[in-house]
């Protein structure tokens, strides 16, 4: 049988990501404006005044400092690739850092309750949800859908 028979399908048509061709809604595009800026302007806390990352009375050594370039460079990285897949449409590989900034936000939350941040808790907490509905949204599967990860057939 030919792809070109009718009753098949292409592969193509297989590997297709729901709404592939669609433009990305408002609210997946919203929250990847907003994950960037927040990323950014914590890559440039980390970068510029470590110290706002701690309380008041901890030492900022040379160890804090190595710490929070590596946080900076996440920080800028998961922001670029936010924006460069958003912007060139690539949805599937959109959808793939969505989940993954969710999944940094969610254990960066956990680690704030840990160490007793809980003024920032709240807030890593919901930016972390804001990636996750904008990844269903976008995917048209909420996370626990094995679905919302890999490629739809």
């Amino acid at each position: 049988m030919s792809e070109f028979e009718p009753g098949t399908e292409s592969v193509e048509a297989k590997l297709r990501f729901p709404g592939e061709n669609d433009t990305i809604r408002w609210f997946p595009r919203a929250t990847v404006i907003l994950g960037a800026i927040l990323l950014t302007a914590g890559a440039g806390i980390a970068l510029f005044r470590p110290a706002m990352l701690a309380s008041s009375h901890d030492e900022i050594n040379g160890a804090v400092h190595i710490y929070a370039g590596y946080l900076a460079s996440r920080n800028f990285s998961l922001a670029i690739a936010l924006l460069v897949t958003l912007l060139t449409g690539a949805r599937r590989a959109l959808n793939s850092f969505l989940l993954l900034v969710a999944m940094v936000q969610l254990l960066d939350a956990v680690m704030d309750c840990v160490e007793g941040r809980w003024p920032v808790v709240p807030g890593v907490t919901l930016l972390a949800l804001l990636f996750l509905l904008a990844s269903a949204s976008l995917s048209g599967y909420p996370f626990w859908k094995i679905r919302a990860w890999k490629d739809a057939a």
